[in-house]
């Protein structure tokens, strides 16, 4: 609902990035997140900075395990102090709190 799962897609992606053990593997990913994440006007474009968006740029071509780190952690600002307390707001998330309620009383 709040068009953001873009954030929680590019963390989690970059999770199983930090994982790759090959340098090929490493490469093809590294590729494939900057494309689909951080490439200017990419389908799943996140929310960074130029900084941050230039130093991916610079490493992409030997990209080591936390070539994305800078980009994750801003991502996860995003959605700790944004995404997330909105989520609890919700009148989804509050629905669902007052069912569990109720199905605890029973």
């Amino acid at each position: 609902m709040e068009h953001s799962e873009e954030n929680m897609k590019f963390w989690l992606a970059c999770e199983t990035y930090k994982k790759s053990a090959s340098r090929f593997i490493r490469i093809s990913k590294a590729k494939k997140l900057y494309k689909t994440y951080i490439q200017p006007q990419s389908p799943r474009e996140i929310n960074i900075d130029s900084p941050t968006r230039e130093a991916i740029i610079k490493n992409i071509q030997e990209p080591t395990q936390n070539c994305f780190d800078e980009a994750q952690k801003i991502v996860y600002m995003h959605m700790e102090r944004d995404s997330y307390p909105r989520f609890l707001r919700s009148e989804l998330y509050q629905n669902l709190i007052e069912s569990l309620q109720l199905d605890s009383h029973t």
